[in-house]
């Protein structure tokens, strides 16, 4: 049986690592609110844009090469697979199932055929890059800040980069590997085409499933009869507004996979200081027993004594 001296030991420890994870947890909590509030102001931006866009593209004469260098399939012969994780852990299943996943989608290609040199991994977070590193897929760059704090400035750039490799034949297909936030319980890890761009399917990253309620409601619809005169012509904006769909795409990527990990980190946080709680009552519990225990044994030993 431990000491009193011990017991009071591990109390001061639980009490010590308590506040720790309990002020992890509120961090956590306040990052997610502001990653839900960066994707809140965008939604009626991603809606315009994209209604705008799919009525180009219905209008559009079939065989026009601004939308189809991007939206026409070709043989694989080269893949770029953009997987996500965070920089740090404590955030429970979240790195390991993306990083399963990342694993296996780089392992497929590589069975189909396509040599190591021909599977570019652009891993987002340190623990992706250190875990790719490992099967022989470095990344180009250090892309760790884009983990951290998604900046849409950075993430055009890399969008930019993307579409140039497509285009250059470089890349013949650019994949996202991610964990997708549908609830503070819930985050799926999706594997997504970013390029060719799959343009029947929803040509934009699902955040939450309230959004897509939102999309289904106040998008414009593809059909839109109205017959508007345009100015520059109807390529050209379509040249202009193709890149736009993919930067925001890579951005709202970006959002969701930061969303998704503060909320795994609140839950892992949470359900770390209840843990600490319950350890801290029955700690405190046998340390109370064992206190008086001890201030039983003394008595008897006094009452002992006397008697001799």
């Amino acid at each position: 049986m431990p000491s009193l001296k011990e017991i009071k030991g591990r109390i001061s420890s639980v009490r010590s690592t308590l506040k720790i994870t309990s002020a992890m947890k509120m961090v956590a909590s306040a990052k997610l609110h502001k990653v839900q509030f960066a994707i809140r102001n965008m939604l009626s931006y991603e809606h315009r844009l994209h209604g705008m866009l799919v009525n180009l593209m219905t209008e559009s004469p079939k065989g026009s090469s601004n939308s189809e260098d991007l939206t026409r399939s070709r043989e694989i012969r080269r893949v770029a697979i953009v997987a996500l994780a965070s920089n740090s852990s404590l955030c429970g299943s979240f790195n390991n199932s993306v990083i399963r996943e990342a694993t296996a989608v780089a392992r497929e290609y590589l069975s189909s055929g396509l040599p190591a040199d021909s599977v570019t991994v652009y891993s987002i977070g340190r623990k992706m890059a250190d875990a790719m590193r490992k099967l022989g897929f470095p990344p180009p760059e250090d892309y760790s800040k884009l983990s951290e704090s998604p900046n849409y400035e950075e993430a055009s750039n890399l969008a930019q980069e993307f579409l140039d490799g497509f285009r250059s034949e470089r890349f013949d297909r650019v994949e996202l590997v991610y964990n997708h936030y549908e609830s503070m319980a819930l985050q799926p890890t999706v594997r997504q085409a970013l390029l060719p761009l799959q343009w029947d399917e929803q040509a934009f990253v699902p955040i939450t499933t309230k959004r897509l309620e939102v999309r289904k409601e106040k998008m414009p619809h593809a059909a839109d009869p109205k017959d508007y005169i345009l100015e520059p012509s109807r390529e050209e904006i379509i040249k202009v507004l193709l890149p736009k769909i993919i930067q925001l795409r890579v951005f709202t990527t970006l959002l969701d996979s930061a969303a998704a990990e503060h909320a795994a980190r609140t839950v892992a946080m949470q359900m770390a200081t209840d843990n600490a709680q319950d350890l801290l009552e029955e700690l405190t519990l046998e340390y109370n027993k064992s206190r008086q225990q001890k201030i039983t044994n003394e008595i008897l030993d006094l009452v002992s004594g006397s008697l001799t």
